[in-house]
């Protein structure tokens, strides 16, 4: 299954590369914009946001099924190549991303909506 996604400027060219490479339309958010104005962007565009800004992981703030999908990238070190990884295999394990908080982990993916 192929998506759409939007990735916030914190994430490295190299999962754009990743994900381009396995059939998923990618755009990048311009440089400085603002977390409102970033999840308005994905809303629009119906574009799933993947970030590793830890505020869209707030589900009072970007509750599940207001958006198109939020994945939020909590792997430590913030090595491209482990980022990569660790989305790369959420994306396999996880069927569903629509409308969903996913919140990626070293050791575990949490799905919430």
């Amino acid at each position: 299954m192929s998506y759409r996604f939007l990735l916030d400027e914190n994430i490295p060219r190299k999962i754009y590369r990743i994900l381009r490479e396995r059939g998923h339309y990618v755009e990048y958010v311009p440089q400085g914009v603002d977390d409102e104005t970033v999840i308005d962007i994905a809303k629009n565009k119906n574009l799933v946001l993947i970030t590793r800004d830890s505020d869209f992981a707030d589900e009072i703030r970007y509750p599940p099924h207001s958006h198109p999908g939020i994945i939020v990238l909590r792997v430590h070190p913030t090595l491209p190549r482990l980022l990569a990884e660790k989305l790369i295999e959420a994306l396999d394990i996880v069927k569903n991303i629509d409308k969903k908080l996913i919140i990626i982990y070293n050791n575990k993916v949490e799905v919430i909506g």
